[in-house]
């Protein structure tokens, strides 16, 4: 693609950086046909190119967010599915946070859209904060067809949102260490998260157990919080890169107590995050090496199991399982066949879901700034589940759980807690009823070794 920037204005760091990237762009057009907006709404302006050419004007001309450009930002999911059938390597992700950074500086936005992104950001991130909202959340559904009839759909689509039952305490709570019993073969710090901490704490619990009784030290540092990812995908470039430059502290300090093998994240949207902060505190000489560091050792709880031995399967499931692939694991990280692989191995029978390459309409606060484009993805990905007609659902993200769950009957939990059920943990919650289908493996009476000596 060719561009018409200034001498002057790519003196700016961040127009330098989205020259680079748009001239990658060929124009080719086959990220429309896996791009979410654009498959149900048919508008070139809801596509990766349309995004990209509006992009390219505004940023050319120097001009202020309008409308009729932010509309479409706006609606842009960033589940990065372009970048993965993009031929030409757009970084399609910086730009359209480049993007959104200049709409938040510049663009007019409602005084009703500015109250929504600003309450968001200053409670979701901050798990207590988050929890005493959450109490409000039965009267909110009860005032929900109220809020829709007057416009207010983003307070309607929290309430519909938030858990029908109440939030459970977490039995692994705050900083500390969760030492292995057995042979250590792994030392990692694991990033208890914001809004999955409150919401469904029995993942982070999951971990914990599941890497312990694999020979791993689980270390959760004081001090960390919440990754940056809403803040940064709405355009408060300055608030991510606070939260980041904590966790690097954090982490860090961490770092030099001893080796750490790993930062393990099991939020995939925090995770493409975090592998980001090399990108994000490029620029800032006091972080940009640790932030690299940090970036380089971060990888979602199923990439890590993977690669590590954690010995066999305690249970054996008949369960099938249907397992939608996040978008910031499948696009954001490349992790694919990785979850899925450990649900084999672990015994269950795994589904694989049509369409698997679309978004199911969360993408952070999507499914409440855009509540009626996130209810069609949700509804289109729920009726692929439902014709599976699996036992289970599990997906790698607390975003999308909470998003096909309000959309489904089916029990929707995540791939950790199937996994650490199979390996000797307890049922996952809300799967109490299909207990019977989880068999125990024999265990042996001798070892090689007695077999050996005899």
């Amino acid at each position: 693609m060719q561009t018409n920037f200034t001498a002057e204005q790519l003196q700016h760091p961040e127009t330098a950086e989205a020259e680079r990237i748009l001239r990658r762009c060929v124009h080719c057009g086959l990220c429309t046909a896996t791009c979410p907006t654009y498959v149900l709404l048919g508008d070139e302006r809801d596509s990766p190119r349309g995004r990209i050419y509006a992009i390219k004007d505004m940023l050319e001309k120097g001009i202020e967010s309008r409308p009729e450009i932010s509309t479409h930002i706006d609606r842009c999911l960033s589940c990065f599915s372009c970048m993965t059938t993009c031929p030409s390597g757009v970084d399609y992700a910086h730009l359209v946070e480049i993007a959104r950074n200049h709409i938040e500086k510049t663009g007019a936005r409602s005084l009703k859209s500015r109250t929504v992104r600003r309450m968001l950001a200053a409670i979701i991130p901050y798990p207590n904060r988050f929890r005493w909202a959450l109490k409000a959340a039965p009267l909110g559904r009860r005032l929900a067809p109220a809020f829709r009839r007057i416009g207010l759909g983003e307070l309607a689509a929290m309430s519909d949102l938030a858990p029908k039952r109440g939030v459970r305490a977490t039995k692994f709570k705050g900083p500390g260490t969760a030492a292995t019993t057995g042979t250590r073969t792994a030392r990692v710090i694991m990033l208890a998260g914001c809004a999955q901490q409150v919401l469904r704490p029995d993942i982070n619990d999951a971990t914990i157990r599941l890497l312990a009784r694999g020979g791993v030290d689980v270390i959760v540092s004081a001090g960390a919080g919440c990754c940056g990812a809403l803040t940064q995908h709405i355009g408060m470039e300055d608030q991510a890169i606070t939260s980041a430059k904590r966790n690097v502290d954090a982490w860090s300090k961490e770092i030099e107590r001893g080796n750490v093998d790993a930062i393990i994240i099991n939020a995939s949207g925090c995770g493409t995050t975090v592998k980001d902060y090399g990108h994000l505190l490029a620029g800032d000489p006091d972080y940009a090496e640790r932030a690299a560091l940090i970036s380089s050792k971060a990888k979602d709880i199923t990439e890590f199991l993977s690669s590590h031995d954690i010995g066999a399967p305690k249970r054996w499931s008949s369960l099938k399982v249907a397992y939608h692939a996040a978008c910031s694991l499948q696009h954001g990280q490349r992790v694919t066949w990785q979850p899925k692989a450990l649900l084999k191995k672990a015994g269950y029978g795994v589904l694989d879901i049509a369409e698997g390459h679309l978004c199911c309409g969360s993408a952070g606060i999507y499914n409440i700034v855009q509540p009626k484009i996130a209810t069609e993805l949700r509804d289109r990905k729920a009726a692929h589940i439902k014709a599976l007609r699996p036992d289970i659902v599990a997906a790698g993200n607390i975003g999308c759980i909470s998003q096909l769950q309000s959309g489904l009957d089916y029990p929707v939990v995540h791939t950790v807690e199937l996994l650490d059920w199979a390996y000797g943990g307890p049922v996952p919650p809300g799967l109490e009823a299909l207990e019977g289908f989880s068999t125990p493996v024999p265990q042996p009476q001798r070892s090689a070794d007695d077999y050996i000596g005899s």
